[in-house]
């Protein structure tokens, strides 16, 4: 068993360092429609956490791995590194052990108003001892873009089944707004929530900051903090998400 986790390190490590072209996204908890470019990855490797429900949750690390494998179509998958990471939190941007496929469905009017949007269906798995009462939940959403010149501006919202006894269906929603400072340097904000997920919960919204730097063509950092402003003790009273990407 130690033998094959290994190997099936190597094989994501080894994936990670394939070239990508970088559209918009992480950090943020607000996706964008931006698909990855055909026959190209986008990769992360991540670090996040989150205090809620008065306690702050161990720090979870994994891999994202995005593939554009058809033109306005990526396919998306986030895979835990650490055993037992936990069920997450509402600030956190990468789940447990994921997987989805994003379609832009509507490019983007360059010399309009006409916004670029996209469908992105997620599943959510989770893994480990700490998350064994949380359900496989599936994610539905409708993601829009907007650019003007240094600006950008995206955001949206979705479904999420979440079965289970005393849970509820609830739906996310949350919209960024990004300025590029310099020609390596990119700061953004962030208003995010969601409505009941469970018979015991009220709704929750958070703000969060966000930046990203461009190291070189290849070498990317990305990073957010966030707090909740409503029922921010059982949602998101502070989380965190750091990532290295890898680009080309």
């Amino acid at each position: 068993m130690a033998a094959a986790r290994g190997g099936t390190g190597f094989f994501l490590l080894a994936l990670l360092m394939l070239p990508v072209t970088a559209p918009a996204g992480p950090p943020y908890v607000t996706d964008d429609p931006e698909p990855t470019d055909t026959g190209q990855f986008e990769n992360y490797l991540y670090v996040q956490g989150t205090r809620a429900q008065g306690a702050f949750a161990a720090p979870e690390a994994g891999i994202e791995l995005n593939y554009g494998a058809f033109p306005e179509t990526q396919l998306s998958a986030s895979v835990p590194l650490n055993p037992n990471p936990g069920p997450g939190g509402m600030g956190v941007v990468w789940a447990p052990l994921g997987g989805g496929v994003k379609y832009r469905f509507l490019d983007e009017d360059q010399n309009g108003w006409w916004p670029q949007a996209a469908i992105f269906p997620q599943v959510f798995i989770p893994v480990g001892a700490a998350s064994r009462s949380t359900p496989t939940t599936e994610l539905v959403p409708i993601w829009l873009q907007k650019s003007f010149g240094a600006w950008t501006s995206f955001g949206g919202g979705g479904f999420v089944n979440n079965p289970g006894s005393g849970n509820r269906n609830f739906e996310i929603y949350g919209w960024a707004l990004q300025r590029q400072l310099t020609n390596n340097l990119a700061l953004g904000g962030e208003l995010f929530g969601q409505t009941r997920s469970s018979v015991g919960l009220a709704a929750s919204t958070a703000v969060g900051v966000a930046a990203l730097y461009d190291f070189s063509d290849e070498w990317h950092f990305v990073g957010s903090v966030n707090t909740g402003v409503v029922n921010a003790r059982e949602g998101d009273r502070f989380s965190y998400n750091l990532a290295l990407k890898w680009t080309r």
